[in-house]
């Protein structure tokens, strides 16, 4: 008689993954929860723009971000996973480089700890943070061609962005995934590479995903919080969720550097939105001048203020991301010939002769004080003067009448043909046939641009007017009192800084007693970019005052 033992034994053993796996999926699958209670919560936050009306997006399903991972999340495993943390988490891009040439880990398994940490995070009810609208999902294998050839035997500089794991504002064009600027009417934008996008790629980067931000870079509605999109829902800030919003518009950028998504992210501005959510998220954030850096494949607001920027944990970072980005674009009309080689450099100099515009509206913010005690006591100079920053009423208007031109040129030239609308006319009613889904906030600032009836000379004029202005402010400024730098505090200055084209830096100054972060700014000239890196990582390792997030080691 036949005795079919072994094939049982076989069977059984065949079985065993599957009965495994199905046991283990389960923890691995996203649900929407109920958010009712945290709701309720935040209804009655004393700050009104953190009284969100939901969380997560109505429309996404993370399960989506880490569904082209599955075996590879699976072996690589929650031990290895442990193992890594303290030589991936915090860690600089020189560092990583160094561990990975000693053999520590692979850019392979770099990249597959990011993803695995998004999915550990992202399905806990209690840390989640909406940071990230989309996963890339060759990531892995292009991680993995990298290491290929770095053991064929291409060298790579400490300083390279070879191998390093970026998440794009998901305003920056990447042909692998679509192109959304958080709105619904971008969903299917499946655009070409930004050019900047291109850079980084050719210098060995690894596209990971896709950044949450504030919807249509934060220029859509009127009283909506910072970092929500109906993509991506709301953004929250890992150093506290219900406390703190998340600044915009590269809220995800930001929010991402905080949970150490990945190693470092970019962001974009217009008026403050690299500033403001690297300040909230205790990050480093540098907005160049525009011309620096290429802004073509970029979903638009301004031509004239708009620019890329890097959002990283260090200073060094963001000169090496920078460095990675940089490039002369002949489509981006706002770049000189000098930015083919533009480039930065990280070094330790004195401050010896640096006169430091200090702002007296300031003299009683303790930490901006012990900033400048630093910086003094390094050689520096404290040049006290006065600053008027009001925001000119007109100045929304003259972002809505650039905004209501160069999307209509974007829409035109670099979308997708998916894309269901044309024009801000086109939105506005895209929008209303369902507000609840596509505007639960409204859409003020779009209502008030499809009112807009500027002619072209009428906004040149505009321009010239508050541009003109601001530039004439700053300039004295800085020639009367012979400044290198002008420091002010997280992006409170950053509407001025942007109409004269002034670029800025922020770098953490420290926490308020309730654990905000807080950051000093340092603005300068025009292409004084290397100005701001100077005496920005002098001050960096003078302080020392960046901290990762408490529930996110």
């Amino acid at each position: 008689m036949r005795k079919y033992f072994p094939n049982i034994l076989l069977l059984q053993m065949l079985l065993i993954p599957v009965l495994l796996t199905a046991a283990e999926n389960p923890t691995h699958i996203w649900e929407p929860y109920d958010e009712s209670a945290d709701l309720e919560e935040l209804a009655q936050h004393e700050n009104q723009n953190m009284r969100f009306k939901l969380l997560n997006s109505k429309v996404a399903d993370k399960n989506d971000l880490w569904a082209a991972f599955t075996e590879e999340l699976a072996n690589f495993g929650a031990d290895r996973y442990e193992s890594l943390k303290p030589l991936i988490l915090e860690q600089s891009i020189a560092s990583i480089q160094r561990a990975v040439a000693l053999g520590a880990f692979s850019y392979e398994e770099l990249t597959t700890f990011y993803i695995y940490r998004i999915r550990e995070i992202e399905l806990d009810d209690a840390r989640f943070i909406n940071a990230l609208i989309a996963l890339n999902p060759d990531a892995i294998s292009r991680a993995r061609s990298l290491d290929e050839q770095r053991l064929q035997g291409r060298p790579v500089a400490e300083d390279s962005m070879f191998g390093i794991p970026v998440l794009l504002k998901d305003n920056i064009g990447f042909a692998g995934l679509a192109t959304t600027a958080g709105a619904l009417a971008l969903r299917n934008n499946h655009s070409d590479n930004a050019f900047i996008t291109d850079r980084l790629l050719e210098n060995g980067a690894v596209i990971l995903g896709k950044a949450n931000l504030s919807e249509w870079a934060y220029f859509f509605c009127s009283d909506c919080p910072s970092g929500y999109s109906a993509v991506g829902g709301q953004t929250l800030n890992p150093y506290g969720r219900k406390l703190f919003g998340s600044g915009g518009s590269s809220s995800g950028s930001g929010a991402s550097m905080a949970a150490n998504y990945a190693t470092v992210a970019i962001g974009s501005e217009t008026s403050g939105s690299i500033l403001s959510p690297a300040s909230a998220n205790s990050a480093v954030g540098l907005k160049p001048t525009t011309g620096s850096l290429s802004r073509s494949g970029v979903v638009p607001i301004s031509a004239t203020l708009d620019t890329t920027g890097p959002i990283t944990r260090s200073v060094a970072d963001a000169v090496t991301l920078f460095n990675a980005m940089a490039g002369y674009d002949i489509e981006d009309t706002a770049m000189p010939l000098i930015s083919d080689d533009l480039a930065l450099i990280y070094r330790d100099v004195s401050l010896q002769g640096k006169r430091l515009g200090v702002i007296d509206s300031f003299e009683d913010d303790n930490f901006y004080q012990q900033a400048i005690s630093l910086l003094v006591g390094s050689g520096a100079s404290a040049i006290e003067l006065s600053l008027s920053s009001a925001r000119n009423p007109k100045f929304s208007e003259f972002l809505g009448a650039e905004m209501v031109r160069d999307l209509a040129g974007y829409l035109s030239t670099k979308a997708s043909a998916d894309v269901p609308i044309s024009s801000i006319a086109d939105l506005q009613a895209f929008n209303l046939v369902d507000s609840d889904l596509r505007a639960p906030y409204g859409q003020g600032l779009v209502d008030m641009m499809a009112e807009l009836q500027l002619s072209s000379a009428e906004l040149e004029a505009l321009r010239d007017e508050l541009q003109s202005a601001a530039q004439a402010q700053l300039q004295q400024i800085f020639t009367d009192k012979q400044l290198h730098v002008l420091l002010s505090i997280n992006n409170r200055n950053a509407g001025l800084a942007a109409l004269a084209n002034y670029p800025a830096l922020t770098i953490p100054m420290g926490y308020e007693d309730d654990g905000r972060p807080i950051g000093l700014t340092l603005i300068a000239p025009p292409f004084q970019e290397q100005e701001l890196i100077d005496i920005g990582a002098k001050f960096e390792r003078l302080s020392n005052a960046r901290k990762i997030a408490a529930e996110y080691r």
